[in-house]
């Protein structure tokens, strides 16, 4: 008894739920205006996964039969229920007689309504085996919409890249977040029932959420809910190739777990795969907080002693009068190309975010074409940076960003293709700003030109008149590279 919201039950306490699955409860409702039920009910009833909704719709007085006879207050009834269809959520009936309605055979009904669910559930999970993932977004006041549309393909991408399927992408426009569930909860309901409809596992939003805010969100949703920290942790799990690389992943995953242990386990389990879910794993949580107190003690001191080791291999370098160059630039804007055709390496490179995480380090000989000097030189391919770079996965990888610090000067790769380039070398920048010790001089690449047009080339030229512009693929421009950073390093090592 009560409003729908009052008397709504959380996803996470039903009987029974999943996609496959009705959650075995059936549900008498009563309305006094005429008409089939309104689409809160049925939202509703979606959100719950009722089995069935028997719908009685009243009237106030009373009313007499036709042809005379008994009184009654129910004027009509309907019979609602799910369907597995991807563009109907539910089928409802046409007014039926209260007698017809109480002959009805709810368990087969409901029945053969769950054999239908579980045949399309196991075709959906046959057909691909990735997570299917709705994106969800907060516009708030202080964003353009502009910032914000790209903002949202970024995250996008990051689900692509971590293996997920997109499968939806819903946004709400608020002043700010909601402290509680971010959104309010009219959109949490509707996020809710899109998930259903197009067959989501995995809810992933634009910002960084609290302890609390995933918790409310995975009870009143029924599903994993993932932050966009938690989702560029786990593309770097899957990325980490190298021991070092994994250490400090693990590092940062733990940190990041830390705040988030209370309530994990109890209402939705986090094992099994999939996003957010990779990484150093679970264990009871009675004794979980000790245990990875401990494996972080454990791990910053692996980290430091890492730090140590690539400080004398930097030394090693630097006795041997080799200078240094870190290649930076935000995610995907093509650094592991560039430094596999200067150096004709064959570091891992493709078209997508965080392809490297794992900084390599390959030699590059320039020779001077005005006096034949040959200038043997060191090339550093670091890990891409993004907008607003986890403060965990800073701190975790201060050994590999130390790479930049150290090197005699950075070469910064920025892709000019992209809409949003001046926003990535804004965020390459503040992130350099904050490295404890100020990098060297920097030479401003533009690379991808070739996808360009000659009116966006020419903004970029008359912003930025000292950069270049490139190709790594099509091998544009390389010359004039080759010696902007012979002039780089004598100016560097002279300074």
């Amino acid at each position: 008894m009560g409003t729908l919201r009052q008397t709504q039950i959380p996803p996470s306490e039903l009987p029974r739920y999943g996609a496959e699955r009705l959650s075995g409860i059936r549900c008498i409702a009563t309305q006094f205006e005429p008409g089939s039920p309104s689409d809160a009910i049925l939202t509703t009833m979606a959100l719950q996964r009722l089995d069935v909704l028997a719908v009685l719709a009243l009237t106030g007085t009373g009313f007499t039969r036709r042809g005379g006879g008994a009184t009654g207050y129910i004027q009509s009834t309907y019979l609602a229920h799910l369907v597995p269809h991807p563009e109907q959520r539910w089928l409802v009936s046409a007014p039926i007689d209260l007698d017809d309605l109480a002959q009805q055979d709810f368990l087969a009904l409901a029945e053969g309504l769950e054999a239908e669910f579980s045949h399309a559930f196991t075709a959906l999970q046959v057909e691909d085996e990735r997570d299917r993932v709705l994106v969800v977004g907060l516009f708030t006041n202080n964003q353009t919409p502009e910032h914000f549309e790209q903002r949202l393909e970024e995250l996008e991408r990051l689900v692509d890249s971590a293996g997920g399927e997109v499968m939806e992408t819903m946004f709400q426009k608020r002043p700010r977040p909601h402290p509680q569930t971010v959104l309010g909860a009219g959109k949490v309901q509707e996020v809710a029932l899109a998930a259903q409809t197009v067959g989501a596992n995995l809810i992933v939003f634009d910002r960084d959420l609290s302890p609390m805010q995933v918790r409310n969100l995975e009870d009143m949703v029924g599903l994993r809910v993932v932050d966009r920290t938690e989702l560029i942790l786990d593309i770097f799990a899957q990325r980490a190739k190298s021991g070092a690389g994994k250490l400090q992943v693990e590092l940062a995953q733990l940190e990041y777990q830390m705040p988030r242990l209370k309530g994990r386990g109890q209402s939705l389990s986090r094992q099994g795969g999939g996003i957010g879910t990779r990484g150093p794993g679970e264990t009871k949580l009675e004794t979980e907080r000790r245990a990875i107190q401990r494996r972080i003690q454990r791990l910053q001191q692996e980290v430091n002693q890492l730090q140590a080791h690539r400080a004398r291999l930097r030394h090693r370098r630097q006795d041997d009068n080799l200078p240094s160059i870190a290649v930076v630039g935000y995610t995907n804007a093509g650094k592991s190309t560039l430094v596999n055709t200067l150096t004709n390496s064959e570091v891992y490179a493709a078209d997508q975010l965080f392809a490297t995480l794992d900084p390599t380090t390959r030699r590059l000989a320039i020779t001077d074409p005005a006096t034949n000097d040959t200038t043997q030189l060191v090339v550093t391919d670091t890990v891409g940076f993004i907008e607003e770079l986890p403060a965990s996965l800073m701190d975790a990888f201060r050994a590999t960003l130390e790479e930049v610090t150290e090197a005699d000067a950075l070469l910064h790769v920025v892709d000019v293709s992209h809409p949003a380039w001046q926003d990535q070398i804004h965020w390459v920048m503040r992130i350099l700003k904050d490295m404890p010790i100020v990098p060297g001089p920097m030479l401003l690449v533009f690379n991808k030109a070739d996808r360009v047009s000659s009116e966006e080339l020419a903004i970029a030229q008359e912003e930025y008149p000292q950069a270049l512009f490139i190709s790594a693929t099509e091998r544009l421009g390389l010359e004039t590279l080759r010696s902007r950073l012979l002039q780089l390093i004598d100016y560097a090592v002279t300074v």
